[in-house]
């Protein structure tokens, strides 16, 4: 039950993300329009400002500037600046007067400052241009206009007299304040509008991307003939064609690997079950020759023993290879029984005459639901791994937790490779390549497994922190599916 959700998340993820990023978008194309449009705005407004008050300056320049005293006194420079503060009234400017660089006229308090900067005056007297410059006076921002006076006539001479005039920006700054209020009232709605075409993009680009999730999830289900509609050029349809054409050939390589392994499947069945008919009359004939290997020459008596054992592998091999067909084929069946678990035990120890060589911990007394000789098979062929390959004591346990049977068989042997154990349990897998005529067919394991499985149950591998391999059989002890007699 976690892994729609899991989809559902990464989904919902997905499409947080593309809204994000349409918002974020649509933001950035919002504030980089809205501070383009702020610092023209701001320029504009500025600049009429500006030009509205040196053209006003110079009208009043022009208009007063010929009743002036030449050489002006320094009343005569206080009465003409008082006559340009009248005539500014609308600028709301304060006017001074200057004559050739000396004190601006009427002079400031000591206690208060003004706008006009030495580097304003320089330039006003070096360049004999109208000059402005914005500056920041009592944290507020501020207007200085600089204009020298010349003579009418040839050459426009300088006249030494230069006027200087500071005004507030005030009503500029709260006009564009107001542009920064207007553009931020405006950002919020035209981000939520924007949220809506967002989502629905983000809509559009997810649906061929839940429609890919949902056939890939068909595909890992086994439905190899799950294909997408295509619809468009763009790039989710070519994914779509690639993904059809990836489930096409996965279908049909599907198709002949299982074609291949039926066909395997079949031969194994098909040899062993031909296989039997000779081995009997072989096993007849070899144990007749043993009965009566003590009566013959010892080097015939020697070739006796060795077919005899050789057929023994070979009858044993076809059994297995007879018995994972049935798993294959899926004919094996369970047939249950209640038994005492420590009785099954024994006994498939006793058959094979281990009891002696295994330390057996096998308490009396539990009860469980098995099919006793597919236990029988287990249990022979991890012991039986365990007195060929590892080393003496080998120990059995058996023991019972949390409705669990457990069936435990170690040895103090070297152990098993790290390499190998993730391979134990495949068939005809066999650690050294070099020994394996000698180590059996290579399906013990394997069949143990499977057996186990069939239990319901399951079968670990691992090495003992002191040394040693350890097959841990755990089984329900009532197992199910089978048939209980």
């Amino acid at each position: 039950m976690r892994r729609p959700r899991i989809r559902w998340s990464v989904a919902r993820g997905l499409r947080a993300r593309l809204a994000v990023a349409f918002l974020l978008v649509a933001a950035v194309s919002a504030l980089t329009t809205a501070a383009l449009t702020f610092q023209e705005a701001r320029k504009a407004i500025l600049q009429r400002s500006q030009d509205t008050a040196i053209n006003a300056l110079r009208s009043q320049v022009n208009s007063l500037a010929p009743d002036l005293p030449f050489p002006p006194s320094a009343s005569d420079l206080q009465h003409f600046a008082a006559q340009l503060d009248g005539g500014g009234q609308a600028q709301n400017w304060q006017a001074y007067a200057s004559f050739q660089n000396g004190p601006l006229l009427p002079q400031r308090p000591a206690n208060t400052s003004t706008a006009i900067t030495p580097e304003l005056r320089a330039a006003v007297t070096g360049k004999g241009v109208p000059v402005f410059q914005r500056v920041m006076k009592n944290g507020q921002p501020w207007l200085a206009i600089g204009m020298p006076v010349s003579y009418a006539g040839t050459g426009r001479a300088q006249s030494g007299l230069a006027v200087y005039a500071e005004l507030p920006l005030t009503a500029e700054q709260a006009n564009t304040g107001a542009l920064i209020k207007a553009a931020e009232r405006g950002a919020v709605p035209a981000l939520a509008l924007a949220l809506v075409p967002a989502l629905l993009a983000a809509q559009g680009v997810l649906r061929p991307v839940r429609r890919l999730r949902k056939a890939a999830g068909d595909i890992a289900a086994g439905r190899l003939d799950t294909r997408l509609d295509v619809r468009g050029g763009d790039e989710l349809a070519e994914l779509s064609r690639t993904f059809n054409h990836m489930a096409a050939t996965l279908e049909e390589n599907m198709i002949e690997l299982r074609r291949l392994e039926a066909t395997a499947r079949r031969f194994a069945s098909d040899v062993s079950h031909e296989l039997r008919t000779p081995l009997a009359a072989m096993t007849a004939v070899t144990d007749v020759l043993d009965e009566d290997a003590a009566t013959l020459d010892p080097d015939t008596a020697a070739a006796v023993r060795l077919v005899s054992e050789e057929t023994a592998k070979l009858a044993r091999m076809v059994e297995d290879l007879m018995e994972v067909s049935r798993f294959d084929a899926g004919a094996a069946a369970l047939h249950l029984d209640e038994v005492d678990a420590a009785e099954t035990v024994r006994k498939s120890l006793q058959a094979r005459g281990w009891q002696d060589q295994v330390e057996a911990q096998l308490p009396g007394g539990v009860r469980a639901v098995l099919d006793p000789r597919r236990i029988d098979v287990v249990v022979a062929n991890l012991v039986g791994n365990a007195l060929r390959h590892g080393g003496a004591p080998v120990r059995i346990r058996l023991a019972t937790r949390a409705g669990r049977l457990l069936i435990e068989v170690a040895d103090n042997g070297p152990g098993i490779p790290d390499e190998v154990l993730p391979h134990i349990f495949e068939r005809f897998y066999k650690a050294d390549a070099a020994r394996a005529r000698s180590e059996g067919s290579g399906l013990g394991l394997a069949i143990a497994e499977e057996n186990v499985r069939l239990h319901g149950g399951e079968l670990r591998a691992a090495n003992r922190p002191e040394g040693g391999a350890v097959f841990t059989v755990d089984l329900p002890l009532r197992a199910q599916g089978g048939e209980e007699q």
